[in-house]
């Protein structure tokens, strides 16, 4: 496994759903109690494994990174990758039918980028209990990230028909709206603009169910990014929607890194209002040394003096 291919997996893939792994099953030691404790047994395995992974990638990409451990990085993945797989596999050979198993076994070889193996294991949990939306949540995720767009579609509306108090179902469907508009526009006999509002839509259900989440809320004011008038495509065509939804995002940011980094958008979309004193106000605001460089690009798109009136 190439170890530039686990890190780009672990960035950008979709939100996977585990459901059904609830509190370890309490004694007495039935059978199927032990069954039980050995699956969770395996999920603390898998659990610890990404953890240690996670940290990994994280310290090879700073600055002041071991140049040995990184050169190493692919050999100490392989080796917290390899007991965990053999404790899956064993375990569902003997126990085939368990279905949650065959989830989080799907989950962990996504995580480790090898989704096509994830495959069978997810078309087996549907086969299984047909209605457990997670894994219609996550064979969506793969057929939106193997090319068969309309397939995930169905698969996202029937996880939501099964759990339709489940956020991540609808922040996920509505990433894949946004990002396959074309292949929306022909499912779905819709416009641009529809599909757009579709996406928007799922979006603020998803908000809606998780009104805390930094990362929705900011997902959500980036489709303002994608929505351009006709006639000027560089225009953002719903500017005073974008800059609400970036003041959201700012409200629920965890730290300062989030909070500067959702000020320089603001600054952004006052620049695409003309509100140039405006932008100029947000991007002062801006100190961490790490958004800089950003930051600079961003001033040199604001006037020196200017007379516009803000339209705030």
């Amino acid at each position: 496994m190439q170890v530039f291919w686990l890190i780009v997996a672990w960035l950008t893939l979709p939100h996977w759903d585990r459901e059904g792994q609830a509190a370890s099953p309490a004694s007495p030691a039935t059978e199927t109690n032990l069954i039980e404790q050995e699956y969770f047994r395996i999920l603390e395995l898998d659990d610890a494994a990404l953890k240690k992974i996670d940290e990994w990638i994280r310290a090879s990409q700073r600055p002041d990174a071991s140049e040995a451990k990184t050169i190493t990085l692919g050999g100490r993945i392989n080796n917290a990758i390899k007991p965990v797989k053999e404790a899956y596999e064993a375990f569902i050979k003997a126990h085939p039918d368990h279905v949650h198993v065959r989830l989080a076994f799907a989950s962990f070889l996504t995580d480790i980028g090898e989704e096509h193996a994830a495959l069978p294991h997810l078309k087996k949990a549907i086969e299984s209990d047909p209605a457990l939306p997670a894994a219609w949540n996550n064979l969506a995720n793969y057929y939106g990230h193997n090319g068969e767009i309309k397939k995930a579609f169905t698969h996202y509306e029937k996880a939501i028909e099964i759990n339709p108090k489940e956020s991540v179902y609808y922040h996920n469907f509505g990433t894949t709206v946004f990002l396959f508009r074309k292949d929306v526009k022909e499912h779905y006999q819709i416009t641009e603009s529809e599909v757009f509002d579709k996406a928007l839509t799922l979006y603020q259900k998803a908000l809606e169910l998780d009104p805390k989440n930094f990362d929705l809320a900011e997902d959500i004011a980036q489709i303002y990014y994608g929505i351009r008038t006709t006639d000027s495509p560089s225009q953002m065509a719903r500017p005073k929607e974008a800059l609400k939804a970036w003041k959201r995002a700012e409200s629920l940011a965890p730290g300062d890194f989030e909070r500067e980094g959702v000020v320089i958008h603001l600054a952004r979309t006052h620049i695409d209002m003309g509100n140039f004193k405006a932008a100029r106000r947000e991007i002062d605001r801006v100190t961490l040394p790490i958004y800089k460089e950003l930051k600079e690009q961003v001033s040199r798109r604001i006037p020196e003096t200017n007379t516009e009136i803000e339209k705030e």
